[in-house]
């Protein structure tokens, strides 16, 4: 995986640093889909010395190069997802946790829109909204 982020990093003429590999690790290693904020707490104790705008400037390059998506799941602050696959995502609306979509046709939803509105889509994002189960077990609901 290093070999591949590094090779995307210098081919496209951008530095490889530790820093830019360990913000990609985290995104590779999580299915939290975190923000730039909990990216960055992540990283302090390893990078002390790294600032969070490294971590927007890093993200910025990672989406770039096609590693990286950036969902605007309706919240203040944006998400980020390494699975670059076709999915859609849903956020709970009580404690903002986002989770995979994977069994959504997007192929037959696309077809649809295009022939609703003779558009060529170029590309989509599915969001849903709910509550996840942790929080229904709790009792919370919207």
């Amino acid at each position: 995986m290093s070999k591949n982020i590094t090779e995307l990093l210098r081919g496209n003429g951008f530095k490889v640093t530790p820093q830019r590999l360990a913000v990609y690790e985290v995104l590779a290693n999580t299915k939290e889909h975190p923000n730039a904020e909990m990216i960055f707490s992540s990283l302090q104790a390893t990078y002390p010395t790294m600032s969070l705008a490294t971590v927007y400037k890093t993200i910025d390059i990672l989406h770039e190069i096609g590693l990286v998506q950036i969902l605007n799941a309706g919240e203040d602050s944006f998400r980020y997802d390494a699975d670059m696959s076709n999915h859609a995502h849903v956020r709970c609306v009580e404690c903002g946790r986002v989770d995979d979509v994977f069994d959504l046709d997007a192929a037959k939803v696309t077809r649809e829109i295009e022939a609703g509105t003779r558009y060529r889509l170029t590309g989509q994002q599915f969001y849903f909204y709910g509550v996840c189960p942790e929080c229904q077990k709790q009792g919370k609901a919207h």
